[in-house]
């Protein structure tokens, strides 16, 4: 063992296996000669009792061996310090862009949320997060990159019609509201990130969001009528029965759509009149059926385990309907209302679920009834009471 010089290194011959210099100056620095005569600068050392063999550089430019012994004392250095280089060397590499870090925290940072979260993520990630920041650096992103993609992304930058699979349709319209969620996911995202040692902060932090609305959109009595006119005009025009009970079903429960979507016929109490949901968005909840709800699901064709079937991946829920909303949306002249429809009456009985289920039920009938007349094009004067009538 002698201390390394470009004498030494240029001297030195490949043969059929890998030749050693080692440096007496800087303990575990050394020079790696491949059979096919590539020199290589490397730094060996052991990491919490690991050991880990570092590569420097190629011989040349720029490493010289001056260089090459200056970095691997830069390396000992953060060994000492209980950094593992190498550990956080392989982190880069398999999480380089923020398009592969998005990929690893699917696969490694979201165990503790649920499947229909992670759906959202995926999908968020995919149609708003890798078009705009996918090719960027992890470690280079900004606080300004961060602010740029949260008004890109109000501004429908990323704004699409996607075609998902047979007769599958995306519509990505971006704005406010999806604006405020990326920021929460990409905010997670690179608090993964900082877990893991891909960089020693959080781009997004102090980033003002924007402001959650009221996203509590009642329909109105002539709202609803001509609802229920689009929806009977849907029908005679052979739009397919399935959707267009979701979007009724939607009305009369005043669920979330995720909710009546994937609903199951487990989960439909007939005798107490109820959903009884246990993995909801809010976890277990209960929803309150009226007769015109009832009468609705009773209706729909027993296929599957699911309420409201896909006909094109068998044993699945229908997985969208955004489609026939808009159509339907456009035809009642609803501008501005999203799928996830409600009722101001609706929600009220969904506050009293822990009553004795008469007075709720009789909420519950009297809103779903109410809305089933609108829908049918019939008078809806009568105002329903906030609070149930005492027995």
């Amino acid at each position: 063992m002698a201390k390394v010089t470009k004498r030494a290194v240029d001297q030195l011959v490949p043969g059929e296996e890998d030749k050693f210099l080692w440096d007496d100056e800087v303990k575990g620095f050394g020079l790696r000669c491949r059979p096919s005569g590539a020199k290589i600068y490397f730094l060996k050392s052991r990491v919490a009792r690991r050991q880990r063999w570092l590569t420097i550089g190629r011989h040349g430019s720029p490493w010289t061996v001056d260089l090459a012994r200056k970095e691997a004392r830069r390396l000992l250095g953060e060994i000492v310090q209980g950094k593992d280089p190498g550990a956080e060397r392989e982190a880069e590499r398999t999480a380089g862009t923020v398009a592969e870090l998005c990929d690893l925290y699917l696969a490694e940072g979201v165990s503790t949320k649920k499947a229909s979260t992670v759906r959202n993520d995926k999908s968020r990630i995919e149609r708003h997060i890798k078009p705009l920041l996918g090719e960027r650096k992890v470690r280079e992103v900004s606080r300004a990159d961060v602010e740029r993609f949260q008004r890109d992304v109000a501004a429908g930058r990323t704004a699409a019609d996607c075609k998902t699979g047979y007769r599958g349709r995306s519509i990505v319209t971006g704005g406010v509201g999806a604006a405020r969620l990326c920021m929460i996911l990409l905010s997670a995202i690179f608090s993964f990130a900082k877990a893991r040692g891909l960089r020693d902060d959080n781009p997004c932090s102090g980033v003002k969001r924007f402001k959650p609305g009221n996203s509590e959109r009642f329909l109105s009595a002539a709202e609803q009528v001509r609802l229920g006119e689009a929806l009977a005009a849907a029908e005679v025009a052979g739009v397919k029965p399935t959707p267009i009970a979701v979007i009724r079903a939607l009305a009369l429960t005043g669920a979330r759509l995720g909710e009546i979507r994937c609903l199951r016929w487990s989960e439909i109490d007939f005798e107490r009149a109820c959903l009884r949901l246990p993995d909801s968005k809010t976890g277990y909840k209960v929803i309150p059926l009226g007769a015109a709800a009832l009468e609705l699901l009773a209706a729909q064709e027993r296929r599957t385990d699911y309420v409201f079937p896909s006909e094109v991946k068998i044993g699945h829920p229908i997985s969208d309907v955004s489609y026939v909303w808009e159509r339907i949306r456009k035809a009642a002249g609803l501008p501005g209302v999203r799928i996830l429809l409600g009722h101001r009456h609706v929600a009220t009985t969904q506050r009293y679920a822990h009553l004795d289920r008469d007075p709720v039920r009789l909420v519950a009938d009297r809103a779903a009834g109410s809305i089933a007349a609108a829908l049918a094009g019939q008078s809806t004067a009568e105002i329903l009471p906030l609070e149930p009538r005492k027995a």
